[in-house]
């Protein structure tokens, strides 16, 4: 989903701009909350993550390119403003030494994948974990939900970005349909590798998955009054 230079014209990549560094700037405070001495390397480890896997990348048509987003893992592991920031500066690091989108589209990328991808991904996942069973088994399905609508979520606004102020010669029809068919299918598989990711975490330490901390302090004391 990488938008190259000159995708979107002058005043819509300079908006897109402003929307990413104001929901940067806010992730920025709002990730201390998230954070502390126990999870902060996961930050680490999720960045590094969803930079591998969003080296492979394949063409979607009209000069863009499709591959797993890991906003809705990010957000569902370590927060969706600690999440923001992690896609974040990995779209930056690729901006800048990959070629992988470009710097006067940052701001359209950071906004596409670091803003949208995570939030529409942890309010599905929330809303999901909220009508499954509150058991840890449940945290792996409900971030599989988030990732697979996440994904065309962030292909639809980038669509209507199009429409607002595309540069190529591209019919908004054709594009919405290309964007959409192929990130739903990209959705599903973000949703498999999104619940196999959280899945294994949650297995072997469910108190370091931010989307898991009130189920897991909760089973901790169930089973310390069954020992007890």
């Amino acid at each position: 989903m990488h938008v190259p230079d000159g995708f979107l014209d002058a005043p819509t990549s300079v908006a897109t701009g402003v929307v990413a560094a104001a929901g940067v700037g806010i992730a920025l405070r709002k990730a201390r909350a998230e954070l502390d001495d126990r999870t902060a390397p996961m930050a680490g480890l999720v960045a590094a993550f969803v930079f591998a896997g969003q080296m492979i990348n394949f063409p979607v048509g009209a000069g863009t390119s499709g591959h797993l987003l890991g906003g809705a893992l990010a957000a569902v592991l370590v927060g969706p403003w600690t999440g923001a920031l992690c896609i974040s500066v990995v779209l930056l690091v690729q901006a800048l030494f990959m070629a992988d989108g470009g710097l006067t589209a940052l701001g359209t990328n950071i906004t596409l994948m670091g803003l949208v991808g995570c939030f529409v991904g942890y309010a599905v996942f929330r809303l999901a974990l909220a009508a499954l069973p509150r058991t840890l088994g449940s945290v792996p399905v409900a971030a599989g939900i988030g990732a697979l609508v996440s994904v065309p979520a962030a292909a639809a606004v980038f669509t209507l970005l199009f429409a607002i102020g595309g540069t190529a010669d591209v019919a908004v029809a054709k594009v919405l349909t290309a964007m959409l068919g192929w990130h739903t299918v990209i959705g599903v598989g973000e949703a498999i590798v999104t619940a196999l990711v959280v899945s294994a975490v949650v297995a072997s330490r469910p108190d370091l998955v931010h989307g898991a901390r009130g189920i897991a302090r909760r089973t901790s004391l169930r089973t310390a009054e069954a020992v007890a």
